[in-house]
Formats: C-alpha cells, sequence, structure tokens
C-alpha cells in the first residue's frame, strides 16, 4: 500500500511517501481501515522532531522543518519512551471498515468510522496511561490503518470525510479541556484560537452556553468570530488590558511562551486554567503567588475519559458542531501540507487525502 513511514526524528526529510509498504492484517479484536482521510495536528510535528523529549524547551515552529540537534530519543514521545521507527503517523483517522479480526463482529464490515486518537485498549484503561494513534503504533498517514475494534466509532451524519476526519485528535483534546476544567456558561479565554484545537475549543465552549474571548491574530478575527467567538484579542496585543483583570473564568490554553503570566492575571479569584499544547515555547514563568493567592486551579489534559470521544460522536450526530476545513492535499504532499501548517495562515484544519 502508499504510506508515508516516518523514519526518524528530524526535519520534513524524514517523511518517506512509498508505495510498497505491507498491508496491515486485523488481529483479533482489531479492525482494518480503509483510510479515507487523516488530518494534519501539531502532534505529528512535534512527534516528528521530537519536541516532547525535555531535552528541547523551544516552540514547536522553531524546528518544524529542519528538526532539532539535541533530541534525546528515549523520551521524544507521547508515553516518554523510545518511538519506534519507520512509523505511520496521522492522529486523525476516517475510514471505512474493511476487514475484521477474530472476536469482531462481521456486521461492523462496511461501517464509517473515525478512531479515538488517545486509544484506552492498548493500555488496558489504566487511568492516565498513554498510547496514541500514530505514536505507539502506526496511524492513519496510510491507505489503510489497523485499530482496535472498540476504538473505531462508527459515525451516521452527512458530513465529507476531510470534515470527519478533522475531528479525533483537535475536537476530542478541546473537549478533554473543557470537561477537565468543568466549562460552563461563563467567560473563557481560548488562545490559539484561529488553529485546529482552538477553533473546536470555541465551537464546543460555545455549545455549553459558554460566553467566549479568543486570542488570534488581527487577520483571522472575522473567520474566528464566525465559527463562534463572542470577543476576539489580537495576539500582539496587551491582554490584561483587552480583557480585563480577574475577569475570565476559564483559560483554555494552547500556547503557553513568554506571555503565559498574564493567562493567570485575567484569570478571577478561583479560576480554572487548563492546557493541552505550548506552541510558543513549553517553559514559562509562575508566580506560586499568584496561584495561591488567587486560589487557582492548573489542569494538565492529556488523558481522555471514555465520555469525552463518545460525547463527540453524539454533538455530530445531533448536528450540534461543524468543523471547519481549510484545505486538502493529496497524502504524497505531506511535506507541503506540513510547511502550510507550520506557516499558521489558515483557520481551522488541513487534512490528507489517500489515493484510492
Amino acid at each position: 500500500m502508499v504510506a508515508v513511514q516516518l523514519v526518524g526524528h528530524g526535519g520534513l526529510d524524514k517523511l518517506h511517501y512509498r508505495s510498497d509498504v505491507p498491508v496491515p492484517v486485523a488481529r483479533a479484536g482489531d479492525v482494518l481501515i480503509k483510510v479515507a482521510a487523516a488530518g494534519v495536528n501539531n502532534t505529528d510535528i512535534n512527534t516528528r522532531i521530537g519536541w516532547y523529549s525535555k531535552a528541547i524547551d523551544d516552540a514547536t515552529g522553531t524546528g518544524g522543518a529542519d528538526g532539532f540537534e539535541g533530541v534525546d530519543d528515549a523520551d521524544a514521545s507521547w508515553s516518554g519512551v523510545a518511538l519506534e521507527f519507520p512509523r505511520v503517523q496521522g492522529a486523525d483517522c476516517c475510514g471505512r471498515i474493511v476487514s475484521a479480526g477474530e472476536g469482531v463482529d462481521r456486521s461492523r464490515l462496511g461501517e464509517r468510522v473515525i478512531v479515538r486518537s488517545m486509544m484506552r485498549s492498548p493500555v488496558d484503561a489504566h487511568p492516565f496511561a498513554c498510547w496514541t494513534f500514530g505514536s505507539e503504533c502506526d496511524g492513519a498517514f496510510a491507505q489503510y490503518a489497523r485499530a482496535p475494534a472498540g476504538e473505531a466509532y462508527k459515525v451516521d451524519c452527512d458530513w465529507s470525510d476531510a470534515e470527519l476526519a478533522s475531528i479525533p485528535c483537535a475536537y476530542s483534546t478541546a473537549e478533554n479541556l473543557l470537561h477537565r476544567a468543568s466549562v460552563g456558561a461563563e467567560r473563557v479565554l481560548v488562545t490559539g484560537a484561529s488553529g485546529g484545537v482552538g477553533s473546536a475549543a470555541i465551537q464546543l465552549a460555545k455549545r455549553r452556553g459558554a460566553h467566549v474571548c479568543a486570542v488570534a491574530s488581527a487577520a483571522k478575527a472575522d473567520t474566528v468570530r464566525a465559527i463562534g467567538a463572542d470577543e476576539v484579542v489580537d495576539r500582539d496585543a496587551d491582554l490584561v488590558a483587552a480583557v480585563g483583570p480577574d475577569s475570565i473564568d476559564v483559560a483554555i490554553d494552547l500556547v503557553a511562551g513568554p506571555s503565559w503570566p498574564r493567562l493567570l492575571d485575567v484569570l478571577r479569584r478561583g479560576g480554572r486554567y487548563a492546557t493541552a499544547g505550548a506552541i510558543a515555547g513549553p517553559l514559562v514563568e509562575l508566580d506560586v503567588r499568584t496561584l495561591y493567592l488567587k486560589d487557582l486551579t492548573l489542569f494538565g489534559c492529556t488523558f481522555q475519559e471514555d465520555e469525552v470521544f463518545e460525547n463527540l460522536i453524539s454533538y455530530i450526530e445531533r448536528g450540534e458542531i461543524r468543523p471547519l476545513v481549510a484545505k486538502t492535499f493529496p497524502l504524497s504532499e505531506i511535506r507541503r501540507a506540513q510547511e502550510e501548517f507550520l506557516a499558521k495562515a489558515f483557520t481551522g484544519k488541513l487534512v490528507l487525502i489517500p489515493p484510492e
């Protein structure tokens, strides 16, 4: 089959488009999916460049095209252990089940499914254990992908394959941030609001009744408002001056970096902060006095309870959300897709389409 293999941590040259990769076989308890579309995510790039290694303290974009020197392969993955190469990446998978392994109901053949990117069954459902589709196992940057049957969720909707492929990683990450922070009808700040997770967080917060203040570039303000933001703050503006001190109930942060302390300044007393990304840099300055004197709660959000993905399926089928697909590319153009992803000149999701 055609697939893109990551052959090591590094630059775009580590992505090898091949036509001689064996088709996976559905083992007991597995399904084989003919991939129709696969979204592009920060985690694909972070994994490729080894950004998860504690040896790296730069922003993602710094090494996004060429990689980093000094990556420690031993801890450069989601799980904190060495990645196995070659690896077919791709956390977002939409497709149809074409084969079922032993113990899987044959009636599932032909189902249109998306795969939960933060999979629970490979780690025996242990809380906080991490097994990511396209990282700890092969993912969706291929014509076919294998997944545990219980991680492949049937979806009944009229969406395009590209739209469905926008859901698994970005929307589950966003929903998990809101779930963990118990977001309701309150004032919510979303950083990185024009990206895949940020745009998802806007929609998902709105369906919970929140008033959303989004941080994005001025060029993307109109698009961000169109997907539901009530207010848009220029990412280069003085955040405290723009939204007011102690005015935000929950901060949903995907950026971190040098401006991070301002997020705590705008949180009200008793406010909550939730993060699942640090595209501007993973190291931040924390004044612990702000943390305890304002009685703030900080949430790191990777592990997802089962209900997070199950809720997403219900939102889709009830027509409560709809992703914004900015552009699609053939799988063969994965390097160009990741270059455009790094340029951040779009709003929503970029999606790869494998050959028939």
